[in-house]
């Protein structure tokens, strides 16, 4: 049972970020529309014509959908046999249902249409249904494991960094996803300023969209350089925040590359994925140190 649980975690996590690098896929590929208005069909058949298109925005809703089975049955299975640790079932819970709205956003957007700013949330609740499989997965693999828990004191100046950058990197999400939707990835074709033709100096509504996220993406950066060096500082004994933090530095000066790339390489898919990745990644350790900090708080 314990090796099958795990298993399961594991599978429904890597199946999560192939649900949020397939959202990123889709948007950077203006494929949206691939299947036209027709939701669950695509251009109302169950095996529609291929193009490239319909190709990307089918296999996306092929595995959106696999996962959402996946995710019910990890909260299901995990309720059951770890219900007793007391973040299961409020993580089962969240997985479900933020799972549950990513998938109904999505297809009130093709059904419908929405705005950019409606759509921008798509990705953050991905991000938040991601990260709570995660938390559960990690949980599991703690209850079935036969180490010893390591000890934890997390000081105030540690939680205001973790809340903080909770928050702050969800914000600076949704600033990159309206970025995207608002078709503004190339508004500012230098790096780093705007534009060698205003001086820098942004001047049309996508011109401020994108350098609006570069600034915020720029305070994220310092922060956990700040955040960094405060737990190399003060938790070189308190090894999972140590390394978390090293990591979470790590993920931000990808994040930083990749984000550079994306404009320099004209948008270049592999770079706009990984940019996708890295970000997924850095919101995931975040949410696992704030787990951290609700159990260990002074």
């Amino acid at each position: 049972m314990n090796k099958a649980l795990k298993g399961l975690g594991i599978i429904t996590t890597i199946a999560m970020l192939f649900v949020l690098i397939g959202g990123a896929l889709v948007t950077k590929t203006g494929s949206g529309m691939g299947c036209g208005r027709s939701w669950p069909l695509c251009n109302g058949s169950i095996f529609p014509a291929l193009t490239l298109e319909s190709i990307i925005e089918w296999s996306h809703r092929f595995v959106s959908g696999t996962c959402g089975i996946l995710v019910l049955a990890l909260a299901i299975w995990s309720w059951k046999k770890i219900g007793h640790i007391r973040e299961t079932k409020f993580l089962a819970i969240m997985s479900v249902v933020f799972l549950i709205l990513q998938a109904l956003l999505g297809a009130a957007a093709v059904v419908f249409g929405s705005s950019a700013l409606v759509m921008a949330l798509h990705f953050g609740i991905s991000l938040v249904s991601f990260a709570s499989v995660l938390l559960l997965t990690l949980l599991i693999f703690e209850a079935v494991s036969q180490k010893k828990v390591e000890s934890f004191s997390i000081g105030k100046t540690m939680q205001f960094h973790i809340v903080g950058l909770m928050i702050y990197t969800y914000i600076v999400v949704y600033t990159g996803a309206y970025v995207r939707h608002t078709n503004s990835s190339l508004a500012c074709p230098d790096f780093p300023l705007c534009s060698r033709l205003n001086s820098g100096i942004p001047v049309q509504f996508h011109e401020w969209v994108q350098m609006g996220h570069r600034i915020a993406a720029t305070l994220l950066f310092l922060w956990i350089v700040i955040a960094t060096l405060h737990a190399v500082r003060h938790y070189q004994h308190q090894k999972r925040m140590y390394w978390g933090w090293i990591i979470s530095l790590i993920l931000i000066v990808l994040q930083a590359v990749s984000g550079i790339l994306v404009v320099l390489t004209r948008l270049d898919l592999g770079f706009a994925l990984a940019h996708a990745l890295f970000i997924s990644c850095l919101f995931g350790i975040l949410s696992y140190f704030l787990l951290l900090m609700v159990r260990y708080r002074q």
